[in-house]
């Protein structure tokens, strides 16, 4: 297969050369959203295990995604040194280290060994991200970067849905009445019941070490082909003539932060739902389907983008919607309850969904030879997944479950602020 040119040439690969790439690239997506959903049961599931408050439980949030802040520049070193292609099969190994550490973590209900593992999938995962988000967008003409990211959003979601009913059908089984049986032990007879628990997420990670394992070998030995990002064509060489820095991007700068915020919002929207149901009165067995509800209304999002981006709507429009009813959905989660409140929660996944695929091209555009400095800034505002729900945990501590939902209405109103005016700063 030929190597495909680069995202500033003029020259866009054949649609041949495209499918396998994208075919290898969506199976890196599901793997992302299986990973990463995971999370949402994790946070109730240690919670009890663990015996745990709400500030403490979203450190596994948190953990997960702080590494994406840390490791952002590291993994732009780590792509430099192997390229997109075998970078991507370092980051899956990286994660499967990660995913072993649950083994003695759960043999010894230690939360330290949970929230290093976590870490350590992120850090992988953070590679993955770097490398493959760049990629996808590149991999074709600009205009339809948001479709084709829809396309992985699609990947990521589905597996999203998948993760936390697989998880939370072994991992929460009949953990309403476990609650009260625990309450009414002794510290021993308690203490065992909780080591019985902890040790449900063992076999669950073992399958994924050895996926991961797999996957990382298969990538290796792929056709998948590397990008040159160092080349410019003579229109964005001329444009970036007097440029040194990635900071001389205004429009890229403003994009990490709307990132930061937008990732934030997704990643509380998915893993506080369950948490914020059961607040809400309703059993943890049924609120441990709510986060697949979340993931479905984002897969709805992402094949409305499919359908209509670039032919009816611009990625750029598709934001600026997106923002505007993220205020809405927020705003009714705040004055409605019960079931109808966690609704407006499940559909922020909608809201959410066309965010990722639309700030990517419009924070890349034009960046040339800075492409790959760009995407990791891009990937280290996906610590805002790590930062605003331990925010929302802490506010739930002080405030209420419901009320702490305040602070997505500032969120979106940022999103909205670079979709009509902040992505135009180019100069």
């Amino acid at each position: 297969m030929a190597i495909l040119s680069s995202p500033t040439t003029d020259v866009t690969p054949s649609k041949k050369s495209v499918i396998s790439p994208i075919a290898i690239i969506g199976a890196l997506f599901f793997i992302f959203g299986f990973v990463t959903w995971m999370n949402s049961v994790l946070i109730p599931y240690l919670k009890i295990a663990c015996e745990l408050n709400n500030l403490e439980s979203y450190l596994v949030a948190f953990t997960f995604y702080i590494a994406f802040l840390v490791m952002g520049i590291p993994a732009a070193s780590v792509l430099k040194k192997f390229g997109f292609k075998n970078g991507m099969s370092v980051g899956l190994l990286i994660m499967a280290v990660g995913a072993i550490i649950f083994i003695p973590a759960a043999l010894t209900r230690t939360y330290t060994f949970f929230l290093t593992g976590l870490f350590i999938q992120g850090t992988g995962l953070t590679i993955l991200q770097t490398a493959s988000n760049p990629y996808i967008t590149i991999l074709g003409p600009p205009e339809g970067a948001a479709k084709r990211i829809s396309i992985m959003g699609i990947c990521n979601k589905l597996a999203g849905a998948i993760a936390p009913i697989a998880l939370g059908v072994i991992a929460l089984k009949d953990i309403d009445s476990l609650k009260v049986k625990i309450s009414k032990l002794g510290a021993v007879e308690k203490a065992a019941e909780l080591d019985v628990l902890a040790a449900r997420v063992i076999l669950p990670y073992i399958i994924i070490v050895v996926v991961l394992v797999i996957l990382a070998v298969l990538i290796y030995f792929s056709s998948l082909p590397e990008i040159n990002t160092e080349h410019e064509d003579e229109k964005v060489a001329l444009a970036n003539t007097n440029k040194t820095s990635i900071v001389q991007f205004p429009h890229l700068i403003l994009g990490v932060v709307t990132l930061f915020l937008y990732v934030g919002a997704e990643v509380l929207a998915g893993d506080s739902i369950i948490s914020y149901g059961s607040s809400q009165h309703i059993a943890l067995s049924t609120a441990k389907f709510f986060t697949t509800c979340t993931l479905v209304s984002m897969i709805v999002g992402y094949i409305i983008g499919i359908i209509c981006i670039p032919k009816y709507i611009t990625q750029q429009k598709a934001l600026v919607i997106s923002a505007i009813l993220g205020v809405i959905l927020s705003i009714g989660a705040l004055v409605t309850s019960g079931y109808s409140s966690v609704l407006c929660i499940a559909l922020l996944g909608l809201a959410n969904s066309l965010m990722w695929p639309a700030i990517w091209p419009l924070a890349l555009a034009g960046l040339g030879r800075f492409t790959k400095i760009g995407a990791s800034l891009l990937v280290m505002g996906i610590a805002g997944g790590a930062l605003i729900p331990l925010l929302y945990g802490r506010l739930v501590d002080v405030f209420s479950a419901q009320k702490a939902y305040i602070i997505l209405i500032p969120i979106y109103l940022f999103i909205l602020y670079y979709s009509t005016s902040g992505y135009k700063k180019r100069k």
